[in-house]
């Protein structure tokens, strides 16, 4: 797994749709459910006619943490579900990547929020390792 500044990456052993299967198992197995996919492969072909690798956006959502972090900030909303995409690279290597809450809280002053998304990144870490 390699981490960003704002996210955790990992190449995998998978093909791209087993890699979205997987990530969304995973994912439920931790508490997350899958409330958004957006196939961005599909609407750049559609919208713009252009072609790329499969990309695959899935908003994941912990409604717990949700609820309290909905609690905690009226507006929190703007930050959420937490993304995870799937994605073909350009070396052909099916990559599963998550975004890293902590870095998207920066942009917000509140402890409470903090601690939240701090309970968020140790459990998206441990989706992207055990994808």
């Amino acid at each position: 797994m390699t981490n960003t500044e704002y996210g955790f990456t990992k190449t995998v052993p998978y093909t791209f749709e087993e890699a979205v299967t997987k990530a969304t198992e995973v994912l439920k197995e931790k508490g997350f459910g899958v409330l958004t996919e957006i196939d961005v492969k599909e609407t750049m072909k559609k919208k713009l006619d252009e072609d790329m690798k499969p990309y695959r956006i899935l908003g994941a959502c912990n409604p717990g943490f949700a609820f309290k972090s909905l609690q905690s900030e009226e507006q929190i909303g703007l930050m959420l579900p937490c993304n995870v995409i799937v994605y073909v690279n350009k070396n052909d290597e099916t990559v599963v990547a998550a975004v890293d809450p902590l870095a998207s809280m920066k942009a917000i002053d509140n402890k409470d929020l903090i601690k939240i998304a701090g309970s968020v990144q140790e459990l998206l870490k441990e989706v992207i390792k055990d994808i």
